[in-house]
């Protein structure tokens, strides 16, 4: 059964401000390191198709979408649709669609066993976008969009999500706030954009706000004592990954200093439990990481982590 590297050339056209860190950059930095790594001959590639307005409804509100569908630019134009720097442009739409698309597609290939697991390297990234609200470079929640699809499009009952980006996923948190169906585990810089994080404790919600400086030993404790006890007393049948890798010691835009081995025993980890409880069915998502070496490194030791 092969694995799955799910992508579209649709994500690279979304286009950003000049110096802007959410790069299509990104993308090219991760499949050039896949190729030289040989890894690219080894995972099975598909093409993300367009989320439907019903799969992203299920995340979204319907004002909301409508929003973003009737914002979508033309031409050279470029819009801001938040009070920061999260923009559209002529292609951005598609891109979001395809973004969310893929954490579909992926969900649906490992839950009817045609993969067993599955890497979307596709951009933008989700983990901030709220049912009604976009922000942090993200416009879809491509995880949200592809857990919930695992609920209502294959009847799972219980599905975990982990986040190991640097920054809190308060959108993932806020969409499924009180869903007993999903557990939320993650990790974050904090205090640090988006200043979320750690507020309310519920029965699904493991945040592990982390201070600055926090390096590879503190962060594999804190998953450890946080994560792993949660996941394995949930006993998930599916794991979904908000697959940041800005937290590195070589990204700007944070101030911790994990490594390219760091997100390969965390992933290590994760196909473990997987394999414990959910017959190894695990979809991860691209979300952060803006220093295109680390980048591209971070991401295949995590893809390889994956497959091995």
């Amino acid at each position: 059964m092969p694995f799955a590297l799910i992508s579209h050339s649709d994500c690279a056209r979304h286009r950003v401000a000049l110096h802007h860190p959410e790069r299509a950059e990104r993308l090219a930095a991760i499949d050039d390191r896949l190729i030289a790594s040989g890894l690219d001959l080894v995972v099975q590639h598909h093409e993300a198709p367009l989320a439907t307005h019903d799969q992203l409804l299920r995340v979204h509100s319907r004002d909301y979408i409508e929003f973003i569908e009737s914002s979508a630019p033309a031409g050279d134009e470029m819009i801001c649709i938040d009070d920061g720097d999260t923009v559209m442009t002529e292609h951005s739409l598609a891109a979001a669609r395809r973004a969310a698309g893929a954490a579909v597609l992926g969900v649906d290939l490992v839950a009817t066993g045609r993969s067993w697991g599955a890497f979307c390297n596709v951009r933008p990234p989700g983990h901030h976008a709220e049912g009604a609200r976009a922000m942090g470079f993200c416009i879809f929640n491509n995880v949200a969009v592809g857990a919930a699809h695992a609920l209502a499009g294959h009847g799972l009952e219980r599905v975990a999500i982990v986040d190991f980006d640097v920054h809190h996923g308060n959108g993932t948190e806020a969409i499924f706030a009180g869903d007993e169906r999903v557990l939320f585990c993650s990790t974050f810089q904090h205090p640090f954009y988006p200043h979320t994080g750690h507020e309310a404790e519920t029965p699904n919600l493991v945040d592990v706000p982390l201070p600055a400086g926090t390096g590879g030993d503190a962060f594999r404790a804190a998953i450890a004592e946080h994560w792993f006890p949660a996941l394995e007393e949930f006993q998930p049948q599916m794991i979904l990954i908000s697959a940041g890798f800005d937290a590195h010691v070589e990204d700007e835009m944070s101030g911790f200093a994990l490594t390219d081995e760091d997100y390969a025993w965390v992933t290590r980890e994760l196909v473990r439990i997987a394999w414990s409880h959910a017959s190894g069915r695990i979809v991860s998502c691209l979300e952060g990481g803006y220093a295109l070496n680390a980048l591209g490194r971070s991401a295949v030791a995590h893809i390889k982590a994956l497959i091995d």
